[in-house]
């Protein structure tokens, strides 16, 4: 069994080996979703890891667990897992609470273990007997469960923040006062929000103004293009240079997480998303 301790040093002597071949590294730690970059690619997984290591990542996400020791060889941090099962029957309804806060507690100390700094949460979607004012609450009273326990153990619970116009119709977590919200009536540093730049595109837009006034809330971003969730390149709408850049004014110390779908070879589309996130500097 690998200690925490043991983690961290696997990940530093596999980021020694690939060093000299890395690409300079910015403002902003990188990580990319393997489900995305994996999707439609034959690129079998461990090369994947290694190429993404060369190229300057320094985490992965949404890894199978199984998959984990894999990425440490490689020298990345595995960033993110889910807390919990259930994108769509999750954190606002109160037949859940049990269920959830077992998985939590048990991906909690899986996520101390390996050294995941982030449990990504899911709040459910909207029903005829939970509006956003009674889905907040319960979501909230839920996180205040485990909250001890994540703070305990160096984990953020990161509630997503996703677009319900669509991708995920129907989502009650679909904008950032409400993300804000709750991590207010959760009243604890261990619950944050994982702030999805593309979803919050498409319910929102103003995302520099955002971003600059929601920063103490987010402990993770993601990026995509907008529309169709491709390459975040000068091809879609969201000028990502200019986010990077108000991203990095805040002081952010976390991830940047692609979690976008490469049309192409994976290892180029990872290449040209690092290049451009990387020419960031503080």
């Amino acid at each position: 069994m690998m200690s925490s301790t043991g983690v961290a040093d696997s990940i530093a002597a596999g980021n020694a080996s690939i060093s000299a071949e890395s690409a300079t590294q910015g403002a902003l730690r990188q990580s990319f979703t393997m489900w995305s970059f994996g999707r439609n690619s034959n690129t079998p997984a461990q090369e994947l890891l290694r190429e993404a290591a060369r190229i300057g990542y320094s985490g992965v996400e949404m890894l199978d667990e199984a998959s984990w020791p894999m990425a440490i060889d490689c020298g990345l941090q595995v960033v993110t897992t889910k807390g919990h099962d259930s994108l769509r029957d999750g954190l606002n309804r109160r037949e859940n609470r049990n269920r959830i806060v077992d998985e939590l507690l048990d991906r909690i100390a899986k996520a101390k273990k390996w050294s995941v700094p982030v449990l990504i949460c899911f709040t459910g979607d909207r029903a005829a007997d939970v509006d956003d004012r009674q889905g907040l609450e319960t979501s909230a009273e839920t996180l205040q469960m485990v909250a001890p326990a994540a703070l305990e153990a160096g984990v953020t619970l990161a509630v997503e923040l996703l677009n319900s116009k669509v991708d995920h119709k129907g989502y009650q977590g679909d904008s950032t006062s409400w993300g804000i919200e709750l991590c207010k009536q959760a009243d604890s540093s261990a619950v944050r929000l994982l702030y999805d730049i593309y979803h919050m595109q498409i319910m929102e837009g103003d995302l520099i103004r955002t971003i600059r006034e929601a920063a103490p809330y987010i402990a993770h971003y993601h990026t995509a293009g907008n529309p169709g969730r491709g390459q975040p390149d000068a091809s879609q709408e969201i000028n990502y240079p200019a986010v990077y850049r108000a991203i990095a004014a805040t002081g952010y110390s976390g991830f940047i997480g692609h979690e976008f779908v490469p049309k192409g070879d994976p290892v180029e589309a990872l290449r040209l998303a690092y290049n451009d996130c990387a020419c960031v500097k503080r």
